[in-house]
């Protein structure tokens, strides 16, 4: 009788569905990673310098009580 190695049993015995799972699993895992990559690429950036060049300050005007003019003296 001859003796088997266990890496022929493991070949043997190797479950054939659990290739094809295996499959869509490292398919799906490459799927996600170029939709982030792709997420990371079309994501606009504001840099520090943008964001001041793109507000204007608000600006908050009391109404001032009337003022007479003042005298010159000469």
């Amino acid at each position: 009788m001859k003796t088997q190695s266990t890496y022929s049993l493991l070949v043997r015995s190797q479950e054939k569905g659990r290739s094809l799972f295996e499959t869509a699993v490292y398919s799906l895992l490459v799927l996600c990673a170029i939709a982030s990559v792709g997420q990371f690429a079309t994501q606009s950036v504001t840099l520090p310098g943008d964001a001041v060049a793109k507000t204007s300050p608000t600006v908050i005007v009391a109404e001032a009580a009337p003022q007479r003019p003042l005298p010159v003296r000469g």
